[in-house]
């Protein structure tokens, strides 16, 4: 019996002819569509002989098209963040600034001068592209990039401390996202942790006990994804240079979210600058490119001449370093501060300063816009990706009731899966909007969207 159906299967010339298939030989070589409807048959014979019914000719068909269809449609695009959430780690952190694009865009395309000296006609290096700005804007003596915030520790830790000790606070074990935790890449990189304090105090003789012939460096690292409140005491970057260089040890500063700018100016909580680090001696200061900075993904390392010439030398550092698009990207948001225009056109910045009248009135516009569902209320935003834990900015939240769990699901897969997608919060059985991370010029298709999506799933009639 199961012969007979497996014989009853189309060969591959006959779906060949299909023309839903022969059109994909406009986008695919004819050997790989071949290879798609191989792969679809022989998914078919395991499931005939586990049981399945055979599919019809035209459910092979479209099986066979929407493979192919994975393959032909990037996975990678672009959506509406309506979540209020400005550096949201899953839909792509920082969107960056026309600058930053326009100069990506121009290096990508061409040939460059990425590692060769223009001046001497030899092989040059790529630090050169981005160490001038960077320490002109904080006053460090030097600087070096690389991948990501996690691989500039990785390389310090390898550098400096490898088969050696560094002391950490017991409180500073930070995990980042996706599991990844602060110690582990220590680890990684060769040095051993040796934890001091407690998990909510940490006082500056609990690191000078801990110091051996084989201490290495000390190492801060900013808690910027949670925050311990209550009774707590920690240690400023100040103290710990002033004990460093009493024991000749280095001090790594990791301040994570890159900011440039003092955030208490936009009504939220003190964050660690980069230049007051600076100022305070750190050896070293690791930060990210695409958090508060507001540009391409990165992780910067500034600091004392001597160390980072030490890490530009080690194997490592090859392996963690940044390409030249990123440069480029990385090179044009950083003269947005120099020029003193950062809070203008870095989108970041944009979203955090942006004033709660003007949200007010885009929140206002869009609830009329969507219709009698959508009303407007109260509400905070959050900066997020790993920065300013509960500090909060106040919004104006577009918000649309719905029926019950099954509605509130319904259009939120609905939103996601159109084109362009909408992600915006789901509380009980609301639908929030938050005009803060959405770009002003795509409130008419955040508009649209949602009307369309109402519509589908029977919220509302099209109007």
């Amino acid at each position: 019996m199961e012969n007979n159906v497996l014989r009853g299967l189309p060969s591959v010339d006959k779906l060949l002819l299909d023309k839903r298939i022969e059109k994909l030989t406009v986008t695919f070589r004819r050997d790989v569509v071949v290879g798609f409807i191989r792969d679809c048959l022989e998914a078919v014979r395991r499931d005939i002989g586990r049981g399945t019914p055979a599919p019809s000719f035209d459910a092979l068909v479209v099986a066979i098209v929407a493979r192919a269809d994975t393959l032909e449609n990037p996975s990678l695009i672009p959506l509406i963040n309506a979540t209020g959430v400005v550096l949201h780690t899953n839909l792509g952190r920082a969107p960056m600034s026309e600058g930053a694009i326009k100069a990506m865009g121009v290096i990508a395309r061409r040939y460059n001068n990425l590692e060769f000296d223009l001046e001497e006609g030899k092989r040059g290096t790529r630090q050169v592209h981005f160490e001038p700005i960077l320490c002109e804007l904080t006053g460090a003596e030097a600087a070096f990039v690389v991948n990501n915030n996690a691989a500039a520790v990785l390389l310090a830790m390898s550098a400096i401390a490898k088969r050696r000790e560094v002391i950490v606070s017991r409180g500073q074990g930070v995990q980042i996202g996706g599991g990844f935790r602060i110690p582990e890449v220590m680890q990684q990189g060769g040095a051993k942790l040796v934890e001091v304090g407690t998990t909510n105090c940490t006082y500056i003789e609990d690191y000078e006990q801990a110091i051996t012939p084989k201490t290495a460096a000390l190492l801060r690292v900013h808690s910027s994804n949670f925050k311990i409140t209550g009774f707590t005491h920690s240690v400023p970057i100040e103290e710990l240079v002033v004990l460093g260089n009493k024991h000749n040890l280095p001090v790594l500063d990791d301040i994570g979210s890159g900011a440039l700018f003092e955030t208490e100016k936009y009504g939220l909580d003190p964050e660690p600058t980069v230049q007051d680090s600076v100022a305070a001696g750190a050896s070293l200061i690791m930060f990210s490119g695409d958090k508060l900075l507001g540009g391409p993904q990165a992780g910067i390392i500034l600091g004392k001449k001597d160390l980072i010439r030490k890490l530009e030398r080690h194997p490592l550092a090859r392996a963690v370093r940044i390409d030249k698009v990123r440069i480029a990207g990385l090179t044009a948001t950083l003269l947005h501060y120099l020029s003193g225009d950062a809070m203008g056109k870095i989108p970041v910045l944009r979203m955090i300063a942006t004033p709660l009248d003007e949200l007010e009135k885009r929140a206002n516009n869009i609830a009329k816009a969507i219709g009698d569902m959508a009303a407007t209320e109260p509400g905070e935003s959050m900066v997020g990706g790993g920065s300013l834990p509960e500090s909060t900015l106040p919004t104006r939240l577009v918000v649309i009731k719905l029926g019950g769990e099954g509605q509130i699901q319904a259009v939120t897969r609905r939103l996601r899966e159109h084109k362009p997608p909408v992600i915006g919060r789901a509380s009980k059985n609301t639908l929030i909007l938050d005009p803060r991370s959405v770009f002003p010029d795509e409130d008419e298709t955040l508009i649209a969207v949602v009307r369309d999506v109402l519509a589908e799933t029977g919220n509302v009639k099209r109007g």
